[in-house]
């Protein structure tokens, strides 16, 4: 047999290979196919939720620990803010879970996972860009109340800077090269941990409408 046709058997055999299934055998394909795609959503969830533990950990010894007073209350307000997201975290994973707890996938139900994770990146996207300017500022706030010489920072600052416009150009060019690292990143973490899925749900919805 020739290789073209062998080739084209192969293609015609993959193309019909639906033709002899039910309705039902259909259904329960697309059912096992849906429950995986929230299965690894799900599992996106719990990373999420492992990472903010392991942040609200580290902010919290470094808030309580600190070397100054200055660290230990910049550490210890962005602890208390990794505890809100945690709780909107767990608030997601719960909702999801109940959502997708029917024996079938049910359209509404598929809709209203990928609404609510949709909303949740695009805040979340949001309110990381937001957060940017907001730490320089209050650590800018901090440091210059702060009664206390850091040893570290006074070091840093003679050996590279001479004038205090050297030091303010040096700040604002570190925040506009952090902000736009940090808009890529999470632009590629988000679409990592969750996007990807979401696309996925998406192709399950359009096929339960028999689009």
């Amino acid at each position: 047999m020739e290789l073209d046709e062998l080739k084209s058997l192969l293609n015609h055999k993959l193309s019909t290979d639906h033709t002899g299934r039910s309705e039902k055998d259909i259904a329960a394909l697309l059912t096992k196919k849906t429950g995986s795609v929230i299965d690894k959503l799900k599992r996106s969830l719990w990373i999420e939720i492992a990472c903010c533990l392991l942040v609200i950990a580290i902010f919290s010894y470094l808030g309580l620990f600190g070397t100054n007073h200055s660290f230990r209350i910049y550490f210890s307000v962005f602890a208390v803010l990794s505890i809100g997201f945690l709780g909107i975290i767990i608030y997601l994973l719960r909702r999801t879970k109940r959502l997708s707890a029917t024996t079938l996938p049910v359209k509404h139900n598929l809709q209203t996972i990928v609404n609510i994770i949709e909303e949740f990146t695009k805040r979340y996207f949001q309110f990381t860009m937001a957060l940017i300017p907001v730490c320089f500022i209050f650590a800018f706030v901090l440091g210059y109340n702060e009664p206390e010489h850091i040893p570290a920072a006074d070091r840093f600052a003679k050996s590279y800077f001479s004038a205090l416009w050297q030091v303010v150009v040096f700040a604002i060019a570190y925040m506009l090269l952090l902000s736009v690292g940090l808009y890529y990143f999470t632009k590629w973490y988000l679409k990592k941990l969750y996007g990807r899925y979401v696309a996925q749900l998406k192709e399950c919805i359009a096929e339960l409408s028999g689009e």
